[in-house]
């Protein structure tokens, strides 16, 4: 690993004093980023009836990412409320509440935790992938997003904001949601494969 223009991490200084070069790659500064829940959206998007996408997500999460000297030795870690899914209209929301699919009531959160953070072969040199275990109502499953550091700006008060990006997608009866009608036509209500999008903004500090 090599770093190249490593710059001082100053709050009090402009956005650039925030980022740095690590093997051509740029990246944020060492410390700790709080997501900004008002600012960040945590997404699923499934197909009903084969062909609609239909998109959720939760309202309501924290987590925070703290980027290591060495960027693969970073951690990242959010946990969202499911009780603040929404997606759209209040009756499938409370059936994605249900215990047909979150049930809330005995699962609160669900969290993941990353236990890896890899340079992506993508071309783009802000990719990387970021792999941790992901926990649905009580089952654990790793998995791996496209994770991409979108770049750093000031908020209007001089707040210091990084962006990220992220994304994958996953089987959802890995985790147990496994309700579905079939169609009479052929194939399901609800798609079995559900991608995941992560837009984030995190403060320093």
């Amino acid at each position: 690993m090599t770093t190249d223009n490593v710059v001082s991490d100053d709050v009090g200084s402009d956005t650039m004093s925030l980022t740095r070069s690590v093997d051509g790659k740029e990246v944020p500064a060492v410390g700790t980023w709080t997501l900004d829940p008002t600012h960040t959206q945590a997404e699923f998007i499934a197909r009903h009836l084969m062909v609609t996408k239909v998109r959720g997500g939760f309202q309501e999460l924290s987590g925070t990412i703290v980027v290591a000297e060495d960027p693969r030795d970073s951690r990242v870690e959010v946990v969202l409320d499911v009780a603040s899914v929404t997606s759209g209209t209040s009756d499938r929301d409370a059936h994605l509440k249900s215990a047909d699919f979150f049930d809330v009531e005995t699962y609160p959160e669900i969290r993941f935790v990353s236990t890896k953070v890899e340079p992506s072969g993508s071309a783009r040199g802000s990719a990387w992938t970021l792999t941790g275990d992901l926990t649905i109502k009580d089952v654990t499953k790793p998995v791996t997003l496209a994770f991409e550091f979108v770049g750093m700006t000031n908020d209007p008060w001089g707040n210091a904001k990084a962006a990220f990006s992220a994304s994958a997608e996953v089987a959802r009866e890995d985790w147990g949601l496994t309700w579905n009608v079939a169609l009479e036509g052929g194939g399901l209500l609800v798609s079995k494969t559900v991608k995941l999008e992560i837009e984030a903004q995190a403060t320093f500090g």
